[in-house]
């Protein structure tokens, strides 16, 4: 349940990321969204964990920032499997967008997600 809640915010995060980004960030809708936020759990899932224990040393080395990097790229790998429906600018965007997903999961995640209260 907390996975399709959290594809529920993906998408939403997008729609409001296309709004708040006319230009660099490109959708066709809501169910682009939807889609697009399913494709990157499925590669957070299964494409993540393997960047992530490739790029073992540079992670170290920054501290954990180059995760960002990480997340950045298979944003842009969303955008390559997504088609017209979902266009991302360049890097420099999916850097951004990946940012502010990040902050706006970890405070939903703490304020409504967090069953411990």
């Amino acid at each position: 349940m907390r996975w399709l809640i959290g594809i529920m915010i993906n998408a939403v995060l997008f729609v409001a990321l296309a709004g708040y980004f006319e230009q660099s960030i490109q959708l066709s809708g809501f169910g682009a969204a939807l889609g697009a936020s399913f494709i990157l759990s499925i590669l957070n899932i299964l494409v993540r964990p393997i960047l992530i224990l490739l790029t073992l040393p540079v992670t170290v080395l920054t501290l954990g920032l180059f995760l960002f990097v990480i997340n950045g790229i298979t944003l842009l790998m969303t955008d390559g499997l997504m088609g017209d429906a979902f266009e991302l600018a360049g890097f420099g965007t999916a850097l951004w967008v990946t940012i502010v997903m990040s902050v706006v999961n970890l405070i939903v995640q703490q304020t409504i997600l967090n069953e411990d209260k």
